[in-house]
């Protein structure tokens, strides 16, 4: 891995080299890097993390066996490998990264937002890979380990680096912008999520504009110009600003919305100046935002109307995202990965658009602070406003939306578990049914999506 000599770590990290050593090991480049034991192959740096249920530490001895070249440790060990002594692996491994990053030569996205960062890194990867070589994030690894380990995946050949950062506290983004150093960042939304530590909108703002800490002078902001605040967000330590958004007052907007259901979306896009057919293949407004995110970005980069199109028309959504799965019985609407009020009323948009009976099974969305209850309610209401057939609730917070739902005159169940939504099952859901499922990530709802697979 370019300038990842032993050398060179031990300055990044401040350690000291222990164990068995020599001036012909401080030269050598590692192969790679990892935190999971399992994962090492020859010539790797192990990083043993101390987690809430294994510490690496333990496993140590097993990676050499497999090929490390070393490891690091947070206390002496009485080995003849060698090893670097740090005061925390964690914090080594961010240091590791950013070591890296000033290695390597592609450019780096940055997503970041309240809602919409996975859907719309996916579109970003989508569209851009009509032209370039693109590596992006994986699954949910958006954090301090996350985007550390994603930065390690970056290869000689790799143009791009589509990164998905999520914070959900003050300095998080800072020291993730400090790692990623973006050339260009992605911004979707200022909304109502980890409101325990960010307190209000305002406090999301401040801290997801942390990401600019460390942007490239010479690069660019790609923003949601709906958003009122992005649209005021001020001057920003980049070359470039660009909005994007369905008003045309933006540097890129859609006129002439087709909603085609389930099938997605076909609008006209002016992006940057120029205009061309665009179709997301994708249900939901949003995913139109997401696209023309996309859009603004490739544009920037020099792409064309058509490889844009050609890139959106290729997207593909991933499980617990917006996902549409058909059995012998229903539709369902898997959207279970994560949920906040703004991308609960957007899935119930989504729903609200399709043909049949359409049913919402909702659970609760969690580090949302004081106002929880009351973000729970105004998701009933936004169910009652969608007039859809049939909600069921589920967990002590979803009791505020069935309550709100049920003033509204719809059709609702509450239920305290999910075992127990589904010892009535049979009674609740008929064939044919077009079934949303979304909650926070802990209530665990991706059990049910596998329950409803099975019909």
């Amino acid at each position: 891995m370019k300038g990842l000599t032993i050398r060179n770590i031990i300055s990044a990290v401040d350690g000291k080299l222990c164990g068995n050593t020599s001036e012909e090991l401080l030269e050598k480049e590692v192969t790679g890097v990892a935190i999971d034991s399992r994962k090492i192959e020859e010539g790797h740096l192990y990083v043993p993390i101390v987690g809430n249920r294994v510490d690496g530490h333990t496993f140590i001895e097993d990676t050499f066996e497999k090929g490390a070249l070393c490891t690091l440790s947070e206390r002496e060990l009485d080995i003849d490998k060698p090893y670097i002594l740090v005061d925390s692996d964690e914090e080594a491994l961010k240091s590791i990264a950013a070591l890296y990053r000033e290695n390597v030569s592609c450019k780096v996205i940055g997503v970041v937002g309240s809602v919409g960062k996975t859907s719309t890194k996916e579109s970003l990867a989508s569209v851009l890979s009509e032209k370039y070589k693109v590596m992006k994030t994986e699954g949910n690894f958006n954090n301090e380990i996350g985007v550390p380990l994603t930065i390690f995946r970056i290869k000689d050949d790799d143009e791009i680096a589509v990164l998905e950062m999520g914070i959900s506290d003050f300095g998080e983004m800072h020291r993730l912008s400090r790692i990623a150093k973006p050339d260009m960042v992605v911004m979707t939304n200022i909304g109502t999520c980890h409101l325990e530590n960010l307190k209000s909108r305002d406090g999301v703002l401040k801290a997801k504009s942390e990401v600019f800490d460390f942007i490239s002078k010479s690069g660019a902001a790609i923003l949601n110009g709906d958003d009122d605040k992005l649209k005021s967000i001020g001057e920003l330590p980049c070359k470039d600003v660009y909005f994007y958004g369905l008003n045309n007052d933006n540097d890129s907007y859609a006129v002439n919305l087709e909603n085609k259901g389930l099938l997605g979306t076909s609008f006209n896009a002016n992006v940057l100046g120029e205009s061309f057919d665009m179709h997301v293949p994708v249900a939901g407004e949003h995913m139109v935002y997401n696209a023309l995110a996309a859009a603004t970005c490739g544009k920037a980069l020099g792409m064309s109307g058509a490889e844009i199109s050609e890139g959106i028309k290729k997207l593909k959504t991933i499980g617990g995202r917006n996902n549409i799965i058909k059995t012998s019985k229903y539709m369902i609407i898997d959207d279970c990965y994560n949920a906040n009020p703004m991308s609960m009323k957007a899935s119930i948009s989504v729903l609200k658009g399709v043909n049949g009976r359409r049913v919402a099974i909702l659970g609760d969305m969690f580090e949302l602070g004081d106002d929880e209850k009351l973000l729970h309610a105004e998701v009933g209401e936004a169910v009652a406003k969608a007039g859809i057939d049939k909600l069921i609730a589920i967990g002590e917070l979803s009791k505020n939306i069935y309550e709100k739902a049920s003033e509204g005159g719809i059709d609702a169940h509450w239920f305290e578990t999910k075992e127990e939504m589904l010892t009535k099952k049979d009674e609740i859901f008929k064939e044919g049914d077009t079934i949303l499922i979304k909650a926070s990530h802990g209530m665990d709802f991706a059990k049910l999506v596998d329950t409803f697979k099975e019909d």
